[in-house]
């Protein structure tokens, strides 16, 4: 594998990161006390379980100082980092009240080397004052704004069917209010959950495409013990794809996708323990490099399939009059 260049197969995070900052960014974790809307007024997703998904990160009882410094030394021995992103990562974290919110996003901002703020959120819990908020911290702070909308698929049948709680619309509207500001945009998704097809992936990956966003974050599902999905997955009510179609809906999406779009993640990351199915018993690295030696076979790359876009249908009429 050591001689496949990864970044003429698709635009990294790493590479993304060392371009914007110059110089080794980590990520670092941070919980706050909050839940979702869905969780709020009903049992959340079908795929969540309790604990959310921040498995990485320490208990939201430490403030978010405590969080940053506690895993900033970690990181900093172990990978060198010189600056990092402030990752509020569990649940939706602007499902609070705007002042708390506030606070918690410039108790962040205000630590050294701290050069981003990435926010995971709903695309359902967007709004102009929050943003306006972030607007003034980044001003103040001189910190980069990046906010994570999980959709999770663009057929929005599916997204009822796990009671994802909101539809393709609230996400579009999201994205729009999020880019007024100038913000980076990431955008989450699975590509095997059950009943969506290659149609379906494809199609997500042209939406993506088609909009202003400028991250994609890609997960293969996984189940956590204690999830709704885990008694359907148990009693063998789903249907999961095997590991080769997901890789062949991974190149597909790849290959449809805006080639100025970076791909932060391809495969889910869980511990072992918390899940009944994860990546199909098979590393997350390992999986990586099975799918760019596909693309490698195939010679291939990402948006080689791209010609979708501005009025494709137009390609060979003369633009004169």
């Amino acid at each position: 594998m050591d001689c496949i260049n990864e970044e003429q197969i698709y635009r990294t995070y790493s590479n993304y990161l060392k371009q914007n900052y110059h110089c080794k960014v980590y990520k670092l974790p941070i919980n706050l006390p909050v839940t979702c809307p869905n969780r709020k007024n009903g049992t959340g997703c079908s795929f969540c379980a309790e604990a959310g998904t921040g498995f990485e990160a320490l208990s939201s009882a430490f403030s978010v100082k405590e969080q940053l410094t506690c895993t900033k030394e970690k990181i900093k021995k172990r990978y060198k980092a010189e600056k990092f992103i402030a990752y509020f990562q569990n649940y939706t974290n602007t499902f609070l009240p705007l002042d708390q919110f506030q606070s918690y996003m410039k108790e962040a901002a205000m630590e050294e080397e701290i050069v981003e703020l990435s926010i995971s959120t709903r695309p359902d819990c967007i709004r102009e004052d929050y943003l306006k908020v972030l607007q003034k911290i980044q001003t103040q702070f001189g910190v980069k704004i990046c906010i994570e909308l999980g959709l999770q698929t663009v057929n929005y049948h599916t997204l009822r069917k796990i009671d994802r709680g909101h539809g393709l619309a609230e996400w579009l509207d999201a994205v729009l209010a999020v880019k007024r500001y100038g913000f980076t945009l990431c955008t989450h998704l699975i590509l095997n959950l059950p009943d969506d097809t290659k149609e379906d992936v494809l199609e997500s990956s042209k939406v993506i495409s088609a909009l202003p966003v400028d991250i994609v974050k890609l997960h293969s599902l996984y189940i956590p013990y204690h999830s709704r999905l885990y008694s359907e997955y148990k009693s063998g009510k789903i249907n999961l794809c095997t590991k080769e179609e997901y890789l062949e809906r991974l190149v597909l999406f790849v290959e449809h996708l805006r080639d100025t779009i970076v791909i932060e993640r391809m495969f889910s990351r869980i511990p072992e323990e918390e899940a009944a199915f994860s990546n199909w018993g098979t590393s997350w690295w390992k999986l990586k490099d099975e799918f760019l030696l596909k693309m490698e076979e195939l010679h291939s790359c990402q948006g080689i399939k791209c010609t979708y876009l501005n009025g494709a249908a137009l390609a060979g009429i003369s633009p004169s009059s």
